[in-house]
């Protein structure tokens, strides 16, 4: 049966993983520090903030937001992400070696973040944020839902590139043999968080705040359309070796995470709906008056 498995899942039916370092520039070491390195993840990040600004200051006029209070809003919802990130990857998923060692939380250098955790950073981040300017969190979060799928797209690129999260074995005809994982074919599954998470989340979310919804709705629709994804790719997406048994349910981690963010997103869209107002109309362009009606309103 082992051999038939093998010949099943062989490495000649898969395609060929592209041959990309990681490591896009390396500087230094200067003055005994270093050397610097500018990866692709890193990259990635910085492509979905440039992004987010981007798509935030096309939306920003229906806000009636200052350009320096969008700015501070996204500042610290970035730190959110990172912090959010860092501290859920390790409670999470890394706990044991956390309570081994706490000082773990802080070497960053190896790696590790986790999206629920970043998703709770910017929640209170917002959260935070809204208070401080008295404005309301749930508005808040319509504004800032659809700007997040772009981000995760990109950082699911950067996690392929690296050949880190594969999937499991597989047959398909678009398995990759990942260099360290093994000489089985496997699900490219960030590829699968890429399209769905990342592109089809985003049409979706900037397509309905296209027009004005009952205010918490957008985010509601995002934690919702996020965790339904998340919940299939898991699925195809080989899980961390210490948590693979985790459940007795035979649910991953990142499922069991995901059912909160289901559940909270359906419970925020009836609430949504039911007793929240609809959103402020985006302004439309004011027509230009002629130069004589301007003459006579100053002569008036």
């Amino acid at each position: 049966m082992i051999i038939e498995l093998a010949a099943f899942l062989s490495p000649a039916t898969a395609l060929t993983f592209p041959d990309i370092d990681p490591i896009i520039v390396s500087i230094g070491p200067i003055f005994g520090i270093g050397p610097i390195s500018l990866r692709w993840y890193g990259l990635m990040y910085l492509v979905g903030f440039a992004a987010a600004y981007w798509l935030a200051s096309r939306r920003l006029p229906r806000t009636g937001w200052t350009k320096d209070e969008l700015s501070d809003l996204l500042f610290y919802s970035f730190l959110g992400v990172i912090l959010g990130g860092r501290i859920g990857y390790v409670l999470f998923y890394n706990f044991s070696a956390f309570t081994d060692n706490p000082l773990i939380l802080f070497r960053i250098w190896e790696g590790g973040m986790s999206f629920h955790g970043g998703c709770i950073g910017v929640i209170l981040a917002a959260w935070w944020y809204s208070r401080r300017r008295g404005w309301k969190f749930l508005a808040v979060g319509d504004f800032i839902a659809p700007l997040v799928p772009i981000g995760l797209g990109a950082g699911r690129i950067g996690n392929f590139i690296n050949g880190e999260l594969w999937g499991r074995q597989t047959d398909v005809p678009w398995a990759f043999i990942f260099p360290d994982a093994g000489p089985n074919p496997r699900h490219p599954s960030q590829l699968y968080e890429f399209f769905l998470e990342g592109a089809v989340l985003f049409v979706i979310l900037w397509l309905y705040s296209v027009r004005p919804r009952p205010v918490g709705s957008v985010g509601g629709l995002f934690l919702l359309g996020y965790g339904v994804f998340r919940f299939i790719v898991e699925f195809y997406r080989e899980p961390d070796l210490h948590l693979a048994n985790l459940y007795a349910s035979g649910l991953t981690q990142g499922q069991m995470l995901c059912i909160p963010m289901i559940l909270g997103g359906l419970g925020l869209i009836i609430y949504a709906y039911k007793y929240s107002p609809v959103g402020p109309v985006p302004p439309q362009p004011k027509a230009k008056k002629s130069s004589k009606a301007n003459k006579q309103k100053i002569a008036s």
